[in-house]
């Protein structure tokens, strides 16, 4: 089945991503080796977000849907190992419990 992505669902993805990046805090403390890791985290998310904006900004809506997709993925994975505190938001955030 080959199914489109319309912009509107593009859209709701970076908005979601985008206040999500806007939430979090990174939980790590400044000198250990989990604030490096939450650094690089972050970096990837912000990495593939901004190409996700580059993408829809170009028409290219399929990897731009990759990509904020990525980049969520990263958030959530940070949030959920605790190198990021989301302030218990598991609608922005899949959280362990």
């Amino acid at each position: 089945m080959n199914q489109v992505i319309s912009e509107d669902k593009v859209l709701k993805y970076l908005d979601t991503t985008r206040r999500a990046l806007e939430k979090l805090v990174i939980a790590a403390p400044e000198r250990s080796f989990n604030r490096r890791l939450a650094e690089d985290f972050l970096n990837m998310a912000t990495s593939y977000y901004e190409d996700a904006m580059h993408f829809r900004e170009s028409g290219d809506l399929v990897n731009a849907f990759a990509a904020v997709n990525y980049a969520h993925g990263w958030l959530d994975c940070g949030a959920r190992i605790g190198l990021f505190d989301v302030g218990g938001d598991d609608r922005l955030f899949t959280l362990y419990e």
